[in-house]
Parts: C-alpha cells; sequence; structure tokens
C-alpha cells in the first residue's frame, strides 16, 4: 500500500490529451479534468477524473505491463457488462477502449462509486458502532453467492470461458504458474506444494453448475457504503471467470481477517474487532444462493493452494530484483503459511471452522 497518493502514478499531461481526444470522438464528452490517482491495488493504474464535471474511474494497466495486461483489461470489461443490470454491487461499465493508439494499452471507464476500501480507510460510523462492522460481513458473503447465480450464458464473458473441467484444470494450471517463477535465484520447490497438490487432485468433487466466480474475494478487494452496513461494490476483477464459486467461498473464508488473518486485508476495519465470525459468513453465503458446501474443505484448501501460490511471485520478482524487498518478504510468508494451512485442511485439522 501507497500512503502518499502523490506517490501513485497516474496521467501525464499527454496521456491526459491522448484520452481527451478518444473521449470527444466516442461521444463521451469535451473535457477530461481533475485527474487524480485512486489508491488500492499494486498490480494496475487507477485514476479518478472528470469528464464535463462528471465523475470517472479510468482503468488501465501499470507503467510496465505484463504480456497478458491488455487480456486483463478486456476481461474486466467483459465482466462488468456482463454484470449490468444485475443486483450484484459492482461499478457501472461506461467506455472501453482496445485502440492501442490512444494509450498503448487497453483501459476503460467506469463510475465512480461512494463508498471505502476497508484495508485503507474505516467510515466514522463503523469506528462508532460495531453492528455495522458485523452487518458488513453478511452483506459481503450474500452479495457473493449473489455473484455465483448471475445468468452468464450468452454474456460478454461466457465469450472467453474456457471449454472443459473447471476444477480438473486449477491445480495443473496453479503448479505451472508456479514453475513459472523459476529462475536463477528462486527455485519453485522451496515452496511446501507437492503435498498439497497431490491431496488435491485426489480428492477432487464432481464439478457443480457453473457460474461466475471474482477470482480473489476479500475485503481489500471491495468498497463498502459509508453510511450503511453494505457491500458497495466488488472491485479488482482481474481474475474473474466462469467457474466454480464455491471456490471464492473457500478463498472468502481464508482470507476473512478474524482469528488467524493469512493476509491482512481489511486491516483498518479488522483492527476496530466485532466482525462476524466465519461460520456466520459461510450460514449468509448458503442462505443467499442456492449450493450447498458438502466439499467445503476441499475449496478452503484449494483456495490456500492457489492464493499462496499467486502471491509468491512476488518473492520471485524481488529474488530478480523486479520488486520491493519489504512486500516480496512479507508476502513469501504469507504463501508459505497459505500452503502450510492448505495442508492441514487437507489432513483434517480445518483451522478456519
Amino acid at each position: 500500500m501507497v500512503d502518499d497518493a502523490s506517490a501513485l502514478p497516474t496521467l501525464d499531461d499527454a496521456d491526459r490529451d491522448a484520452v481527451q481526444a478518444w473521449v470527444r470522438k466516442q461521444g463521451l464528452g469535451s473535457d477530461v479534468t481533475d485527474v487524480a490517482p485512486l489508491t488500492g491495488g499494486t498490480q494496475n493504474i487507477v485514476v479518478h477524473l472528470r469528464i464535463d464535471g462528471r465523475p470517472m474511474v479510468l482503468r488501465r494497466p501499470p507503467l510496465h505491463p505484463r504480456p497478458t495486461s491488455d487480456k486483463t483489461m478486456l476481461r474486466e470489461i467483459a465482466v462488468l457488462r456482463t454484470l449490468a443490470g444485475t443486483d450484484v454491487p459492482h461499478p457501472g461499465f461506461i467506455a472501453g477502449c482496445d485502440d492501442l493508439d490512444v494509450l498503448g494499452v487497453v483501459f476503460y471507464l467506469m463510475e465512480e462509486v461512494d463508498g471505502f476500501n476497508p484495508g485503507n480507510e474505516v467510515a466514522a460510523p463503523y469506528v462508532s458502532h460495531p453492528e455495522m462492522r458485523h452487518r458488513v460481513g453478511l452483506s459481503y458473503a450474500a452479495s457473493l453467492a449473489r455473484l455465483g447465480d448471475v445468468a452468464w450464458e450468452g454474456s460478454p464473458l461466457a465469450a472467453i470461458r474456457k471449454p472443459g473441467s473447471f476444477l480438473e484444470r486449477q491445480v495443473p494450471q496453479f503448479l505451472g504458474l508456479l514453475e513459472s517463477y523459476r529462475h536463477d535465484g528462486y527455485d519453485p520447490a522451496t515452496m511446501p506444494a507437492d503435498e498439497l497438490a497431490r491431496w488435491l487432485n485426489d480428492n477432487r468433487p464432481a464439478d457443480g453448475e457453473p457460474g461466475i466466480m471474482h477470482g480473489d474475494a476479500h475485503l481489500n478487494n471491495v468498497l463498502l457504503h459509508r453510511e450503511r452496513p453494505e457491500l458497495a461494490a466488488f472491485i479488482d476483477w482481474e481474475m474473474c471467470t466462469v467457474g466454480d464459486p464455491l471456490l471464492d467461498l473457500g478463498w472468502m473464508m481464508v482470507c476473512w481477517p478474524s482469528g488467524i488473518n493469512t493476509i491482512n486485508a481489511g486491516a483498518e476495519l479488522a483492527s476496530l474487532g466485532g466482525l462476524a465470525t466465519r461460520a456466520e459468513l459461510l450460514d449468509a453465503y448458503l442462505a443467499a444462493s442456492g449450493r450447498t458446501a458438502d466439499a467445503l474443505d476441499w475449496y478452503v484448501a484449494l483456495a490456500c493452494f492457489k492464493l499462496g501460490i499467486v502471491i509468491e511471485g512476488t518473492w520471485s520478482r524481488y529474488l530478480a530484483g523486479r520488486a520491493n524487498r519489504e512486500a516480496g518478504e512479507r508476502l513469501h510468508e504469507s504463501a508459505v503459511g497459505l500452503l502450510e494451512l492448505g495442508t492441514r485442511v487437507a489432513k483434517g485439522d480445518n483451522p478456519f471452522e
């Protein structure tokens, strides 16, 4: 997290002019003003701006895009277009640009959401009223359940859905991701992944009814209403797909910052205490969805496995001289801890219950 907003990347004058020309060409307005960076995720650039006085948010890849950055932006555009008109809290999609002559990358505009990120701040009513901190978690869980029930067939997101069994490809896909980190300074064998990978493959449940899943559901990837204990929006949709929504449930259970705090998500809110328990989150999720969670331990273990491997990438990049040491060391510790927790769950010792 970067506390000084002035240190965050934004649009320089040339980029602002390019966006303004594109905005005019699209008939969205005339003048782009009040450009300012927003705090939040570290993987992409998020900028607040106004078009003819109307507040919006622009999201684009980082200054040094990854090979998949444009594909990720197109995925996020497909997600927001698919969710339009549903009761799942999300930023409204305005327009997207896949013309690389504008900024050199794919980007899009979305509606500004009036809410706060509980990893960065806490609105005053939540500080004063513990009941709000408790109830907002139940709203978050129910909203996540509703996401999994959104009709997706024939939608923009359906067009990028991979064929075949979602669950069957998870372990090979993420073992492959771990192997992709290999370089002279990093050996994937240092991660305790093999035992958990075998258990996940040997105990994989049958694929259930497919649905939309956020893919990275935790309290750093949401905005909460300031005045009432409700989710204002899910954000950071870069890992969203059509898959098994019960993995989102397992991910939520793993990342919930109560008791065992695996990744310190929602740190500012969690520091005040009074959050709903994991058991209450589970009840709220199941009450709002048409799904059952008979194999919940498997999804919890898979969430530990996937999340641990994803965040280990920062440690590998640090060892290659491409990431911050503090972030690399912190996330490496969390990654190892997640795989160890997943292995405990696989052995029947579920610390999240």
